[in-house]
């Protein structure tokens, strides 16, 4: 079995799809008494091997369904993707606050690992907005919130499911805009990139560095939220309604699977930097970094986010997330030099006081 990362294969002793929570506890006995592993799988769109065990496979996606949909919140089984969730959410006008650019990973899934997204800059991690959660500790199915079990909630919220395996969230909706308008602003360097992220007064907003003939440009793509005013320097726009921004990567993976480079191995690197320290940390790794390190449909991204309360992210104060999405593409590098590339930018980042995003592909 593989991830999307596609580095890491580890075959499961036995496979479980569990229906309810209870039948979740009643694995996670079953793998104390055989003394193995038990490991929740959403999408299986961890990078190096997160998702996979040699034990037993908890395959959460028939815990899906979202339920209780009212003005500010709605509970969603752990294997819900977002896409799900969205088409439950946005009838009635309502939506998460923190989204990922991907929608086809599950509620759990994200909330395990902290989850990030375009309005990150105001919002934080998805899992700054969970309102509580029921999760299987000890092969008992418990609830937990910022009130009830504290410790727990903190520990399973980006805790990548060591602490416990949850079963559904209840998640915070905040109204949904019916249409948003992208603006695309160039950038000079890193340095402007991050000092523009914290000036703009855009609703989502997000970093490229791409690389071309002079080295690396930078740019940032700036949504507005209702008749938000157009950010200045930008150059270019597009009007969307709000489910189509969302959904905005599907063209491109759609394309991606076509051409084979989905299913090739992922080698991606994220790291949280301090602000202070980012844009050298950034300058540093792309100088040193050429396209064919990167793969044929490799990106770079750099997000600014505000820190809430998820003790276990472990992200510094005022982080930025760098990440180096890469693809093992034909004729690029191969994937034990792009690990090996991993491995220096987390010693780069940890030099700099900042630390790793545990989804990516970064050897230990």
């Amino acid at each position: 079995m593989r991830d999307f990362g596609g580095i890491v294969e580890r075959a499961p002793a036995r496979s479980v799809r569990p229906r309810s929570a209870d039948e979740v506890a009643e694995a996670l006995r079953e793998a104390r008494a055989r003394r193995l592993d038990a490991v929740p799988r959403g999408c299986g769109h961890s990078t190096f091997g997160q998702s996979l065990t040699s034990g037993i496979c908890l395959d959460m996606r028939g815990l899906a369904g979202v339920e209780d949909v009212a003005a500010g919140h709605a509970v969603a089984g752990a294997g819900t993707t977002w896409r799900e969730v969205l088409a439950a959410t946005l009838p009635h006008g309502l939506a998460p606050p923190v989204l990922t650019d991907f929608l086809d990973v599950t509620v759990g899934g994200t909330i395990s690992a902290g989850g990030v997204g375009g309005t990150s800059h105001l919002h934080g991690t998805q899992a700054d907005h969970v309102l509580a959660l029921d999760v299987v500790e000890d092969g008992r199915v418990v609830s937990c919130s910022p009130r009830v079990r504290p410790a727990l909630f903190d520990a399973v919220r980006g805790g990548l499911g060591r602490h416990g395996v949850i079963t559904s969230a209840t998640l915070r909706l905040v109204p949904a805009p019916e249409r948003v308008l992208t603006c695309t602003v160039p950038c000079r360097d890193a340095a402007g990139l991050l000092r523009l992220q914290g000036e703009l007064a855009a609703d989502d907003v997000s970093g490229q560095a791409k690389p071309s003939a002079d080295g690396w440009r930078y740019e940032i793509k700036a949504t507005v939220y209702g008749d938000g005013p157009v950010p200045p320097g930008t150059v270019e726009t597009e009007e969307l309604p709000f489910l189509a921004f969302a959904d905005r990567m599907r063209p491109d993976v759609e394309e991606l699977v076509a051409l084979g480079e989905w299913a090739r191995p992922h080698p991606w690197a994220m790291v949280f930097l301090p602000r202070e320290r980012a844009a050298d940390v950034i300058e540093t790794t792309l100088k040193a970094m050429t396209p064919h390190e990167l793969g044929l449909s490799g990106v770079v991204l750099v997000k600014a986010l505000r820190v809430g309360h998820v003790p276990m992210l472990a992200a510094p104060p005022e982080p930025v997330l760098f990440s180096v999405l890469k693809t093992a593409s034909p004729g690029s590098a191969p994937v034990p030099e792009m690990l090996a590339a991993n491995r220096a930018l987390l010693d780069r980042a940890r030099a700099a006081g900042g630390t790793a995003y545990r989804v990516g592909a970064i050897p230990d």
